[in-house]
């Protein structure tokens, strides 16, 4: 079990295990404010609606999201590049949170269908966007390894 350790931890250490468990430290803390903003909106009945909660967390957590991966992830610094770097970064969120909307959407008929507790409701919602996240995790970080550049598995080797 200590080689396996010793081995992970010694992987973290190369260029693309480095980038690769910054963007997942990146990818729970993000998920971790979606989570947070929809209890707070969906479960206090700020915005009473499965579908408008779930769109609601998942932007207010794509913004600090673009702003760590791009500087602690990738290493990029200065202005961003709108056509590079912007928009498609948030053609890929846009394209997660529509996803998200199809979970959200099969939230909303379990929670309509049955007459749970509110705070029940509120899980099922959660669930739901958990789940979108990550479905859509390993396609955006093959995506942002792109956008921002990032050298392929191998070449940190050399």
């Amino acid at each position: 079990m200590s080689s396996l350790v010793s081995n992970a931890v010694g992987w973290t250490r190369t260029t693309h295990g480095r980038k690769l468990f910054r963007y997942t430290l990146v990818s729970v803390a993000s998920t971790t404010t979606s989570i947070v903003v929809i209890a707070i909106v969906y479960g206090f009945r700020v915005v009473p609606n499965e579908v408008a909660a779930t769109i609601v967390g998942n932007v207010v957590a794509t913004i600090p999201s673009y702003n760590l991966n791009r500087k602690w992830t990738w290493g990029k610094s200065g202005r961003s590049h709108l056509r590079r770097e912007v928009l498609p970064f948030w053609a890929i969120a846009v394209s997660g949170i529509a996803f998200s909307i199809v979970g959200a959407s099969y939230a909303h008929h379990l929670v309509h269908t049955h007459h749970w507790s509110h705070l029940l409701d509120t899980v099922i919602v959660e669930g739901a966007n958990f789940v979108s996240f990550a479905v859509f995790w390993v396609l955006k970080l093959m995506i942002f390894n792109r956008i921002f550049k990032v050298e392929e598995i191998g070449e940190d080797a050399a």
